[in-house]
This record gives C-alpha cells, structure tokens and sequence, in this order.
C-alpha cells in the first residue's frame, strides 16, 4: 500500500458542524468497507473550501472509486514519498 494525500474540494467544508462532519465520515466509511482492503484512510484535515486527506491506498485507482462511490471529489492526488518530523533532524 502507498500512502496518498487527497485535497477534495468541498464548498464550506471548514464550517461544518460535528453532525455534519460525522455524517462525511459515515458516507466515507460505508465507500471505505466496500472497497476494503484497498483503501484505507488516515485522518483528514478540514481548512475552508477543503479538506486534506491521509490515505493508504493500493493505486490510485482506489482513490478514484472511492471518490466516485462516496460522492467527495479527489480534486488532487499526491503520492507521499516520505515522512519527515522534527525528531528527523536527531
């Protein structure tokens, strides 16, 4: 599995409330175990008009099902090459 980072465009995402922010999981989880085990997902973080989504998944294929399946669009999909942090620098 690849790690993946998914940028989605999603008009207002950043003032969602908790309920609707559970609900988009909910719809992602359900796509998620239709499509398991290709495609698992991280976190997510939640800024304005996007979200930014960790995912380990087996192509990027995955990705687009899942997109097409949960209705939240893969505007930009970016393989991860690694992972730094500041203990990197020890």
């Amino acid at each position: 599995m690849k790690r993946y980072v998914i940028e989605r465009d999603i008009p207002s995402v950043g003032s969602f409330d908790r309920d609707q922010l559970r609900g988009a999981s909910k719809t992602s989880n359900t796509a998620l175990a239709e499509l398991a085990p290709r495609i698992q997902w991280e976190h997510s973080y939640v800024a304005g008009d996007k979200t930014f989504c960790v995912y380990l998944a087996e192509n990027e294929a995955a990705i687009h099902d899942h997109a097409k399946l949960s209705g939240f669009p893969a505007s930009r999909i970016t393989p991860i090459s690694a992972i730094i942090d500041p203990t990197t620098a020890n």
